[in-house]
């Protein structure tokens, strides 16, 4: 078994370190046996790349390459890929006086959706405070992450505000998506219809103040909330998953997506029920 202890103090050992997570399905104890383990390194500049080379290449036995901040992209940043005595490992680099400026936006329910490679809706600013909400902290000498760890336990009202008010871009896409039924425009109609439905999923983890980090299970996710339109995620994953060839069968699709956006907006009001547990 991976000794993440040592790992986490030997990462917070390597300069530039600030503070070191344990994230994903085993911070949630939502892992399966062989699930990753996902390492949150929380950095400021400048960081020493070389030391965690030496470190990986410690822990692994053989040299591994660290992608340095910018290397993965705008958002997501860089890290590395390790397996450690056997288990496969995720270092994941992350700007910490970047978060806490993304985190000050969020209060003020303001977000930013970029793009990155691996989020094919767009990287949600708001996933930064939520992977601090949702970890473990494992090493944070300073104590200035275990500080926004126990901030961003209370979601901010004003994003939430701003999320649910989002979905009307849900709407807007449909509406867009209608425009070239006629043509059988299976690519706009289909990127349009996806974007509605990954909105409108945004929209529904904000009303319930639950963070939304990616995705990947997301739809499911938000399908099981109280108070979401019945049968949602069933009825989303037809839409996607046939949208249709004909102007005929995308007519159908766009109509029934019109549908899912205006029951979901209009549940989108008030303080939804409980979540149970």
């Amino acid at each position: 078994m991976i000794d993440i202890e040592h790992m986490a103090a030997g990462l917070v050992g390597v300069p530039g370190v600030a503070a070191v997570t344990l994230g994903g399905s085993r911070a949630r104890s939502a892992h399966r046996p062989d699930s990753d383990w996902d390492i949150g390194i929380y950095y400021r500049e400048p960081l020493d790349l070389a030391g965690l080379r030496a470190l990986a290449a410690e822990l692994t036995g053989r040299p591994t390459e660290i992608a340095p901040p910018g290397g993965w992209g705008p958002w997501v940043n860089g890290g590395a890929w390790l397996t450690v005595d056997g288990d496969h490992v995720d270092w994941i680099l992350r700007d910490l006086d970047r978060v806490l400026r993304v985190w000050q936006d969020c209060r003020k329910g303001k977000y930013e959706v970029g793009h990155q490679r691996g989020h094919p809706l767009g990287f949600w600013s708001p996933c930064y405070p939520g992977e601090v909400a949702l970890c473990c902290v494992l090493a944070d000498p300073d104590g200035e992450l275990s500080a926004l760890h126990a901030e961003t336990a209370s979601y901010p009202e004003p994003l939430r505000a701003a999320l649910v008010a989002a979905a009307g871009e849900a709407e807007f896409s449909v509406q867009l998506a209608a425009k070239p039924v006629a043509s059988g425009d299976v690519l706009y109609v289909s990127l349009c219809v996806s974007r509605a439905v990954g909105v409108l999923v945004q929209a529904l983890f904000g009303w319930h103040r639950q963070w939304c980090l990616n995705e990947k299970g997301a739809l499911d996710a938000a399908g099981r909330l109280p108070g979401t339109p019945p049968d949602f995620a069933e009825r989303a994953r037809a839409l996607l998953g046939h949208p249709g060839r004909t102007p005929e069968a995308l007519a159908e699709t766009v109509a029934a997506a019109a549908d899912l956006v205006t029951e979901t907006r209009a549940a989108l009001t008030g303080d939804p029920p409980r979540i149970p547990g």
